[in-house]
């Protein structure tokens, strides 16, 4: 199975900047697209960014020029770069990979724990 440990949320004043990690461990062949999620209190869960294995990125128009997602596959680790936070990013932010362990042929997604990202005004 595949675990996914976040790191790097906090409390920062508006227009500040915050850099999440997240680790993927365990035991998997190969992870495929990873991404960043969150959930703002009372709102649904929202995909925030996503990269391919290649390095390919797609993000909401919320957060395009602000945010910058990367991965690095040799430690298999996939960053969220965030700039000029604003109030509204306020939310728990989860890190998702799409893995396929050893003992499966389709790949799964894992989630990680969340981490809690405050933008005060």
């Amino acid at each position: 199975q595949v675990q996914l440990v976040e790191s790097g949320g906090g409390l920062v004043q508006a227009g500040g900047s915050l850099r999440l990690s997240c680790a993927a461990s365990g035991s998997f062949f190969r992870i495929n697209a990873m991404g960043w999620y969150r959930q703002a209190p009372e709102k649904q869960r929202e995909l925030v960014a996503t990269i391919t294995s290649g390095g390919s990125t797609n993000y909401i128009n919320s957060v395009k020029g602000r945010f910058t997602i990367s991965r690095d596959n040799a430690k298999n680790t996939v960053y969220l770069q965030m700039n000029s936070l604003k109030p509204e990013d306020t939310a728990v932010y989860y890190c998702n990979a799409n893995a396929r362990p050893y003992d499966r042929i389709i790949p799964l997604d894992y989630w990680g724990q969340g981490t809690q990202v405050t933008v005060s005004s």
